[in-house]
């Protein structure tokens, strides 16, 4: 079963010209984490999604997949 896509954060980053290293630093978090955060390998916490969003200066639900894109790409 392949890995489900949860969220955005790589999407974000491209669209920011920002660079996984500087969004970990921002967040206090490794860039290892931050880089499986990136490739929704591990998704982060409610918490730290928001810090993302804060940090990125975006709405929290622009870092989602909706749940619909979800549910549709299974059918």
């Amino acid at each position: 079963m392949a890995k489900k896509k949860l969220n955005r954060i790589k999407v974000i980053l491209v669209e920011k010209d920002k660079k996984i290293n500087w969004l970990a630093t921002q967040v206090n978090k490794s860039t290892n984490t931050v880089s499986l955060w990136c490739n929704n390998k591990r998704q982060p916490s409610l918490e730290s999604l928001y810090e993302v969003a804060n940090v990125l200066d975006v709405d929290i639900y622009d870092l989602l997949i909706s749940t619909r894109d979800l549910k549709e790409s299974k059918e």
